[in-house]
């Protein structure tokens, strides 16, 4: 038996470099119970693009260092979104949308995480999900009807209204501007965004898989 075997990886090696490189490949996974399909598919493919959050109106005034960053890595089902902020409020809540426009007034939006600044006012939020260039929302009926919508812009809100208020954010206003942007529909006015890119060409319309 033992030369049986020998004579065949002898007869399988011949055979390789007669025939070239790609019957090597071949012969080699062959030789490991392993197809070159299915190694192409264990290995799987990803590809990572990454943006700038930049402040909304007025928040540079009174958040100089406001700003963010965001990483979106393809995945074969979903995608992984990884953002960061810093030079905001320490100890501040805020809340993560998708959106279809990045300043008022945004259009379709779709609440994806809260971000929570730690004592140096920086935050970070990990999420799953699609957020490319087939990310989208339809409504074919019931209380709302629109066709299918990309949305490929991202926004980040005051969890707390009293919180820009405080800090000076709202030139002029008399009273916390309330907006709907956390899960309690009472949030304050948008932080960041991604108003870098064109209104019809946001960030996630960059990202394929």
């Amino acid at each position: 038996m033992r030369n049986i075997k020998n004579l065949s990886r002898r007869t399988l090696a011949w055979t390789a470099v007669s025939l070239g490189s790609t019957a090597i490949a071949g012969i080699l996974a062959a030789s490991t119970s392993l197809t070159p399909a299915s190694a192409a598919s264990a290995t799987g493919t990803s590809s990572s693009f990454t943006f700038a959050l930049v402040p909304s109106p007025n928040i540079a005034a009174c958040l100089p260092n406001a700003g963010g960053s965001v990483t979106i890595t393809t995945g074969k089902q979903n995608d992984t979104m990884k953002v960061t902020t810093h030079g905001l409020p320490k100890n501040a809540g805020f809340d993560l949308f998708v959106i279809q426009q990045p300043l008022a007034p945004f259009g379709v939006s779709w609440y994806q995480s809260d971000v929570n600044a730690n004592e140096e006012g920086n935050g970070s939020a990990t999420v799953k999900g699609v957020f490319d260039s087939e990310t989208f929302s339809v409504s074919p009926g019931g209380t709302v009807t629109f066709p299918p919508t990309n949305q490929y812009h991202l926004g980040l809100w005051f969890n707390n209204p009293q919180t820009p208020f405080n800090l000076g954010c709202e030139p002029g206003a008399t009273a916390p501007i309330v907006t709907p942007f956390n899960g309690a529909h009472h949030a304050g006015v948008q932080v960041l965004n991604t108003s870098e890119f064109p209104v019809a060409a946001g960030p996630l319309s960059q990202v394929h898989r």
